[in-house]
């Protein structure tokens, strides 16, 4: 895709929409939902790379309750002709089809290639890659079995959704401080991951979300490796306006 002059190309991820609690949540997705409309004035394509939400099952007639703002606004964008992109999160990813149908936005389950004015992007969320983290990578596997979902389809929504809540606060308990500190090139498993990948195909720019730390790393002469941070500490993006990316922080 050629982007043209004046248009740019918008990345942001981890909005956790639904946490810590329900005032946190909505002023969080309504600075989300301002960020947007000043966005919209001169994307060309936008990638929501995981975790809109802390959680999202599609019930074959139920979706969670609340997000109706957030929603709306992604209806909005892209019936005016702007592309949006979706990668499901550790936190979002038990998707059907509910943001293709009413939505228009394509969904990705692991990371893509896209070419930017002939600037090559990896992208994707980023949980599971790299080395370690071999309970998690497990689970992953059964959370993203189609029958281990239908049997969560089963049980009433008022359950389902209260033990992925606590799941979910568990999960970012066990994460402690980890996500606060850069760790070093030698021990951050997503910049392992990226050198790992280089060695076999190059890319311009490898973007991922997941670590909730907005991190610009050069990988190589040519190449960097961009984490998008979150929007419950830093309010951070990547935008690429043709030329370069640069990792930016949102002020209302």
């Amino acid at each position: 895709m050629q982007i043209l002059p004046g248009k740019k190309v918008y990345f942001l991820s981890d909005f956790h929409l639904g946490v810590p609690d329900r005032l946190t949540s909505l002023a969080r997705e309504k600075k989300v939902i301002r960020f947007l409309n000043q966005a919209m004035e001169d994307a060309a394509v936008i990638f929501i790379v995981g975790d809109l939400f802390d959680f999202w099952y599609e019930y074959k007639k139920v979706v969670p309750k609340g997000f109706v703002r957030m929603l709306g606004k992604l209806a909005e964008i892209t019936d005016k002709g702007i592309p949006v992109h979706f990668f499901v999160g550790n936190h979002d990813m038990w998707m059907n089809n509910y943001f293709e149908s009413e939505l228009n936005i394509p969904v990705y389950y692991e990371p893509q290639t896209f070419t930017f004015n002939d600037k090559k992007f990896l992208i994707g969320h980023g949980d599971g890659l790299g080395p370690g983290d071999h309970g998690y990578k497990f689970l992953k596997k059964i959370f993203r079995n189609r029958f281990c979902q239908a049997l969560f389809g089963i049980i009433p929504p008022y359950i389902g959704m209260g033990i992925a809540q606590q799941s979910s606060k568990s999960s970012r308990a066990a994460t402690g401080s980890d996500e606060e500190h850069f760790l070093g090139e030698d021990k951050e498993w997503l910049i392992i991951y990226c050198k790992e990948i280089l060695q076999k195909e190059h890319f311009d720019y490898m973007i991922f979300g997941h670590r909730h730390l907005p991190i610009d790393f050069k990988l190589g002469e040519n190449s960097r490796y961009i984490n998008l941070g979150d929007w419950i500490r830093y309010d951070s993006y990547a935008v690429y306006d043709g030329l370069d990316t640069t990792l930016k922080y949102y002020t209302d």
